[in-house]
């Protein structure tokens, strides 16, 4: 994220990053759940850019960021473009090839585990709650609840394997208003692929930009 908000500055286009509570600097605790709080997380964000007169018109998430974008957009109606990079149409993926069959059961048994992230990452608790706020959530469910009008852009690596390509297939079957490339070779989080993803998402905006400033003139 950090290169593609290099790439957007360079095309002239401002952009803000920032930790989801419970995330990086963030106060709160990491959870495998909370992606409406997530949502929530984007609105206050989007409110204070909106606030100082600044325009917001696009949200960017990868991974869980990005079902939480499309979780805003399912919620609220103020922002018209939504970039999804290798965000799962079914937040049940990749519980298993994460955490392992084992973890979830015991989950289901004592009620939570706690794990521990390699040196320099972070130690989070998976408690049952946030597993059951994770699972109660239908992605395409809640895609038919986006504005037709809502731009969606979904960039997906085809060597991920967190979240099986297949996703932006079936994202493309429910949205009506959906663009997706495959980065064929990408990783999850496009590891050799990082000029091409930035390539796609700023030419993404910058055509969004271009239209929207030729419906209004």
């Amino acid at each position: 994220m950090t290169n593609l908000a290099a790439a957007l500055e360079n095309a002239g286009i401002g952009s803000f990053r920032f930790d989801f509570t419970g995330n990086g600097e963030s106060e709160g605790s990491f959870e495998i759940g909370g992606f409406w709080r997530e949502a929530d997380d984007i609105h206050a964000v989007a409110q204070h850019f909106l606030k100082a007169n600044r325009k917001v018109i696009a949200i960017v998430g990868h991974s869980k960021g990005a079902s939480a974008a499309i979780l805003y957009a399912s919620k609220y109606h103020d922002v018209k473009t939504i970039v999804n990079l290798s965000g799962t149409h079914d937040l049940k993926v990749g519980l298993v090839s994460r955490y392992g069959k084992e973890i979830l059961e015991r989950i289901r048994k004592e009620g939570f585990v706690e794990l521990k992230e390699a040196p320099g990452g972070i130690n989070y608790r998976i408690t049952e709650e946030s597993l059951k706020d994770r699972l109660n959530i239908s992605m395409l469910e809640e895609c038919l609840h986006i504005d037709k009008e809502c731009r969606v852009f979904t960039v997906h690596g085809g060597a991920d394997i967190l979240v099986p390509v297949v996703a932006a297939l079936e994202f493309d079957k429910i949205l009506p208003n959906h663009k997706f490339r495959i980065i064929e070779g990408a990783d999850h989080v496009y590891s050799d692929h990082q000029d091409e993803l930035a390539s796609l998402v700023v030419n993404f905006i910058k055509e969004t930009l271009n239209k929207d400033k030729g419906s209004s003139s």
